[in-house]
Order: C-alpha cells, then sequence, then structure tokens
C-alpha cells in the first residue's frame, strides 16, 4: 500500500467515526426491546434452574422423611413384640430352674413305701408336686407326651434305640425325661428311647 492511499483510508475513517448516528425512537425502542428480552431469557433460565435444584431437595427431603418414618415404624413394631414376648414368656427362667426339682419330686414319689410313715411322708410330696405342676400350668408349662407318639426331634431327644414288638418303627418306647414346653415355646425336650 502506498502513503498516499493510506492517507485516504485514514481520512475516510475519521469522517466515520465523528459522523453522529441519528436513530428513530422506534429503531432505540427495539434496541431496548432485544436487550430487555435477551435479559429476561437469561434470567428465565436461571429460574429454571434454581427451581430444578430446590425441587431435586425437596424431593431428597421427601424421601428421608419417609425412610425415617418407616424406621421408626419398624422399631416401634420391633419393641412392641419384645415386650409382648417378655410378658409371655416372664415365666421361662423360673420354669427352667424348676424343671429340676419336679424331676426329683417325681423319682422321690417312685419309691415305694412300706409302712404308714413312709406313705404319710409320700401323701405330703405329692400335694406339694401337684400343687408345683398347677401353679406351673398356670403360667403355661405343659409336660410333652412322648410314650407312644411318633419320635420328633423338635420335641424329643433319642438316647437309645431298641426293638419293641409292641410297638411300630420310630415309636418312642420309653420316656428317660420329661420334656415341657412353655405357650408355644419349647422348654426342655423329652430324653426319650425309640423303637427302630
Amino acid at each position: 500500500m502506498t502513503k498516499e492511499s493510506n492517507n485516504t483510508l485514514n481520512e475516510e475513517v475519521e469522517v466515520h467515526t465523528n459522523e453522529q448516528v441519528e436513530l428513530t425512537d422506534e429503531e432505540v425502542e427495539t434496541v431496548f426491546a432485544e436487550e430487555e428480552n435477551s435479559t429476561e431469557e437469561s434470567t428465565a433460565v436461571d429460574y429454571a434452574a434454581e427451581i430444578q435444584a430446590l425441587t431435586s431437595k425437596l424431593e431428597e427431603a421427601d424421601n428421608r422423611y419417609l425412610r425415617l418414618q418407616a424406621d421408626f415404624d419398624n422399631f416401634r413394631r420391633r419393641t412392641r413384640l419384645d415386650i409382648e414376648a417378655g410378658e409371655k414368656y416372664k415365666a421361662q427362667k423360673l420354669v427352667t430352674e424348676l424343671l429340676p426339682v419336679l424331676d426329683n419330686f417325681e423319682r422321690g414319689l417312685k419309691v415305694g413305701a412300706d409302712n404308714e410313715q413312709t406313705k404319710t411322708l409320700l401323701q405330703g410330696m405329692e400335694m406339694v408336686y401337684r400343687s408345683l405342676v398347677d401353679a406351673l400350668k398356670k403360667e403355661g408349662v405343659e409336660p410333652i407326651e412322648a410314650v407312644g407318639k411318633e419320635f420328633d426331634p423338635n420335641f424329643h431327644q433319642a438316647v437309645m434305640q431298641g426293638e419293641d414288638e409292641n410297638f411300630g418303627s420310630n415309636i418312642v418306647t420309653d420316656e428317660f425325661q420329661k420334656g415341657y414346653m412353655l405357650k408355644d415355646r419349647l422348654i426342655r425336650p423329652s430324653m426319650v428311647k425309640v423303637n427302630q
């Protein structure tokens, strides 16, 4: 480019920059409206994003609340069941400790009486034994029937096997120690002899 053409170009740029552009009212309103629309659009996008974020936080809080409520309901149910079980089986420890006493009474009552004093003593023991059994029955303690019944490993503990023609296969022939139930819970299985 020559020096002369460069000067001409600079003069034209100066003329255009010094010219004042006059806009009509309509053109001014259009420019302001475009700026306002672009501002509103960016604000609307910001609001939509904020609404989306708040909605997700609310859903998360609702889910946490529902889980907490379900956990509390489960806790209340477990506590109620524990209390009911505690009430239902409150005598279990005492019953477990009294079973050897019952066994000793039964062994003592099997002794034959040869004189009047022994008979009187056995009658007294039998009365105490019956009172103890009645008190345990009131608490829900029941003996497990064994002799003549089919062997059930849930209620019987086989300590011997034998052959007896009077009983069928897998039938309990003898009971060495009584088993007991407390309501619907096994306290002690019966020790039995089972026919082959």
